[in-house]
């Protein structure tokens, strides 16, 4: 089956949103151990995560396109084979 465009807008953006909470909240711990500043370490961090939701769904479309184009290629080579 194959997954939209939107599915993988989706899953880009799920998939990071969750990965910047887990380190919202470990910088918020740790940070402070360490004498470091977490607020201006949240702007860089959002910077990162629009960075990382743009190239998890180039990748995840780039892996679906190599997807599909492997199964036709299957399908052509099974239909060769047919007997005729």
């Amino acid at each position: 089956m194959k997954q939209s465009r939107l599915m993988s807008l989706v899953e880009s953006l799920a998939n990071v949103l969750v990965g910047y909470g887990v380190a919202v909240a470990t910088q918020m711990a740790v940070f402070p151990l360490f004498g470091l500043a977490v607020t201006e370490n949240l702007l860089i961090g959002l910077i990162f995560t629009v960075v990382s939701i743009v190239r998890s769904y180039a990748l995840r479309r780039a892996f679906e396109g190599l997807r599909v184009r492997q199964t036709a290629r299957h399908l052509n080579v099974d239909a060769a084979n047919l007997p005729h």
